[in-house]
């Protein structure tokens, strides 16, 4: 077994990163400055046609911000998968809302536009879907939906830097639309999350959120949080938009070679891409039927020193802390996911012989069977 391992994601930390830190840190200007807003007017510059961007410190505060300045609050729900990280349903439950759970289309992995529809009730304020290992949602279903019956969409775009549906990025589709920048992520800030805003009124309520309330010192408006970006972490992600274009160009060239590789594997399903996405691969996922899914990942991992992650096991409904807002309900293609998905490296960093070790290791394991 070769020894050097080879890991289902990596951060892709560089030179230009540390220099960037430390110029920050020698500057004495630490906390949310000049370096967030150039930060926020490049990501908005690059990948959200002039939306404006307004940055935070995580991904879930993002999410959370989005739905308290959106309106959503106690009473309302907001129709969610439960084939994604918690991360989805705390944000509704932590702005006061109901999450509604419902079952994902089994191509994508994204949400069901006809299970949406069953799911709206007088109650409904929108509907969170989640652009999925990068690949968009189903936008023209799931805006049908939407707009038969008055809803908002809010976008989970953390998976998707660069993703678009029929020419439009994700992050635009929406009421809003939130990128994670946690390090596996397409791109990175160290941490911190990217809110993308459908208009000034929306985007000046998210920079009152995330700053106690305030836009000028001590003037507080509204109730707040302490959510601001710091400069070190906006400044590694100035140096991150430089490179991420290339990135996710070499995501899609593995994701090409592994596709002409493993199609026709027996048991294996690759990604599936639909007319009019852009996919960007944060994850390279494919299934694995009959019940093999563990074994072929213990295998790889134990016998070809090749990481591969399952993004994710238990679906949120079933987690002991959602479980009370979905107690009846059955969603038996999340389910049979969570069984089956096998997400395998793809990232940028890999040469061509870490692919080709992962498309042997996993024809040898698949070859094997049970």
């Amino acid at each position: 077994m070769d020894s050097a391992f080879i890991p289902a994601a990596k951060p892709l930390i560089g030179d230009e990163d540390v220099a960037a830190v430390e110029r920050v840190l020698r500057s004495g200007m630490l906390a949310q400055g000049p370096e967030v807003a150039a930060f926020e007017a490049e990501f908005a510059e690059q990948f959200l046609q002039g939306r404006t961007a307004v940055a935070v410190n995580s991904g879930t505060s993002g999410q959370l911000l989005g739905l308290i300045a959106s309106g959503v609050g106690a009473g309302d729900e907001v129709i969610v998968p439960s084939f994604t990280f918690a991360a989805v349903a705390n944000s509704v439950v932590l702005a006061g809302a109901t999450p509604v759970f419902v079952d994902i289309e089994p191509v994508h992995f994204t949400l069901d536009p006809a299970r949406v529809r069953a799911a709206i009730t007088p109650r409904t304020k929108g509907i969170m879907p989640v652009h999925l290992y990068g690949h968009p949602f189903l936008v023209d279903e799931i805006e049908a939906v939407a707009a038969e019956h008055g809803l908002a969409i809010y976008e989970d775009a953390a998976q998707a830097h660069g993703a678009a549906w029929r020419g439009r990025p994700s992050g635009t589709i929406g009421a809003f639309g939130m990128f994670s920048l946690y390090p596996t992520k397409n791109m990175t800030a160290i941490e911190g999350g990217i809110v993308a805003c459908a208009d000034e009124d929306m985007a000046r309520t998210m920079r009152l959120l995330r700053n106690q309330g305030m836009e000028t010192q001590y003037a507080n408006e509204i109730v707040g949080y302490n959510n601001r970006m710091s400069e070190v972490h906006a400044a590694v992600g100035r140096v991150q938009l430089r490179k991420v274009g290339e990135w996710t160009r070499q995501r899609q060239r593995n994701a090409a070679l592994l596709d002409e590789a493993l199609a026709g594997i027996d048991g294996l399903t690759i990604p599936r891409v639909a007319d009019g996405a852009e996919h960007v691969y944060h994850q390279y996922t494919v299934r694995i039927a009959g019940g093999e899914r563990d074994r072929v990942r213990d295998a790889l991992r134990d016998e070809h020193a090749v990481g591969a992650g399952v993004y994710y096991p238990i679906p949120n409904h079933r987690l002991p802390s959602l479980q009370r807002y979905a107690p009846e309900v059955d969603l038996p293609e999340t389910e049979r996911a969570a069984q089956e998905v096998l997400s395998i490296p793809v990232h940028p960093s890999l040469s061509r012989e870490d692919l080709d070790r992962v498309i042997n290791g996993l024809e040898a394991v698949m070859s094997a069977g049970g």
